[in-house]
């Protein structure tokens, strides 16, 4: 028997759930301890008290049915009742067609079902309210109305063991609810820590609280300082790189001018092409230390290098723009227009008009680009996102020439901001569409 239905009704929350595993123990407690404990309890005293008052009871109706008038009957039972304590009409024409209790009053069953336990020729009872009960009785005189203290057949205020059970039980839940917080809050500062990594933000972050969360904070950190010296590392490598190679590239370029233009041609269209294979690579591979995370309105960011790209002729235009007007974000502002630019110029080679949109949500940031072009097979469109990956057979290669890296730049960029980069068919304009989302 499968039991993942609960999963609907469970807290999210790892501090809903520790609340959860407090109180569903308490609240079990107190209805097992109602259910068996306090209700047997209170129903043996009950019978021991109405035991005691049916004697009382059945003492005074014996007398009033002994009597063979109703006046020898009523100076009988005068005297005897003033002595027990019960107040005496006889005879009465007042008893109801049933038993009386109020709704709440379960106690009441009980002594009512006692008093039919104990005693003969009951007419009827009434517990009105806690102060007073009433009995009618059966005599050949007519009814015997005895009324007297409630107190006298229940016990005195029987919720006091309830409600103090209640009140001590709230309040250390609630002392425990508040140690545990307390113990929570380590594991929510690491969850943020590491979720501001993820976002590619680096934030202050010292472990605390028990002795497996400081672990886990430590670790986290030791994680954090490799993958921070291995992006140092591959900057510094990918600039001693860049250094290496322009230098004997610029050489190259110095000699070709020398000859003649027919000869030279050819070289140096390859050094070009080496040229701008570097400056591709170094793209990918650059980190983004240096681009500072500031809150900045992606939309306004898009939509001017969309008027940029249409005053240099390019037909790119703007599409929706979702969201609040103004609404800041806190982004890398370099990695944004790098990845923004690199679809806008990957659809520009291999379609004839493009469409950007921007969709802001309170947790995320869309950015879409469609285009008319001839779109990529859905077989394939994880393979386009690697690196150094060409699709040129299905995209019309005449069209342009890259490197494999566009959408390689812009899917790592949105894993930097704890995004991704999904590829699919535009309805709008019938070819590819792109749809970079960054986390807010």
């Amino acid at each position: 028997m499968t039991f993942a239905w609960l999963k609907r009704f469970t807290p999210q929350g790892l501090l809903g759930r520790a609340a959860l595993i407090l109180v569903l123990p308490f609240v079990l407690l107190q209805v097992i301890v109602l259910a068996s404990f306090i209700t047997r309890y209170f129903d043996d005293v009950t019978e021991q008290m109405v035991g005691s008052m049916a004697y009382d009871i059945g003492l005074v109706t014996g007398l009033a049915r002994a009597a063979p008038e109703l006046e020898t009957a009523q100076e009988a039972i005068g005297g005897v009742g003033d002595a027990l304590g019960f107040g005496v009409t006889l005879p009465a024409d007042d008893r109801p067609a049933e038993n009386l209790r109020r709704p709440l009053d379960f106690s009441g069953l009980s002594v009512i079902a006692w008093m039919n336990e104990f005693l003969d020729g009951i007419g009827a009872i009434a517990l009105p309210d806690i102060r007073e009960a009433i009995v009618w009785m059966e005599t050949p005189h007519g009814d015997l109305k005895l009324s007297f203290d409630r107190r006298r057949v229940s016990a005195s205020n029987p919720h006091q063991l309830v409600v103090i059970m209640l009140f001590f039980g709230i309040i250390l839940t609630a002392i425990a609810y508040v140690y545990m917080r307390n113990q929570l809050r380590p594991i929510t500062r690491l969850a943020d820590a590491a979720q501001d990594f993820g976002k590619g933000r680096i934030v202050r972050y010292h472990p605390s609280g028990a002795t497996e969360v400081r672990a886990a904070g430590r670790a986290f950190l030791e994680m954090r300082a490799r993958i921070e010296r291995q992006t140092q590392t591959r900057t510094m490598m990918l600039s001693g790189v860049s250094h290496d190679l322009r230098t004997p590239l610029t050489r190259l370029k110095l000699g070709l001018s020398m000859l003649e233009e027919e000869d030279a041609a050819p070289l140096r269209q390859d050094l070009d092409e080496m040229q701008h294979l570097l400056d591709a690579f170094l793209d990918f591979a650059r980190s983004d230390s240096e681009d500072v995370i500031e809150e900045i309105d992606p939309a306004d960011v898009v939509q001017r290098m969309v008027e940029a790209r249409r005053a240099a002729g390019q037909a790119v235009e703007i599409g929706r723009i979702e969201g609040p007007e103004g609404e800041l974000t806190l982004l890398r502002p370099l990695a944004l227009r790098r990845s923004v630019d690199n679809l806008v110029g990957n659809a520009l080679r291999y379609a004839e008009r493009v469409r950007v949109s921007v969709i802001t949500t309170p947790r995320s940031l869309r950015i879409l680009v469609e285009d008319d072009g001839p779109g990529i097979p859905p077989d394939r469109r994880e393979e386009a996102t690697r690196p150094f990956t060409r699709l040129d057979p299905a995209r019309n290669q005449d069209r342009g020439s890259g490197v494999g890296l566009g959408l390689a730049i812009v899917a790592d960029v949105a894993r930097t901001h704890g995004g991704e980069l999904r590829l699919g068919d535009s309805a709008a304009l019938g070819g590819l569409q792109a749809e970079v989302s960054f986390a807010r």
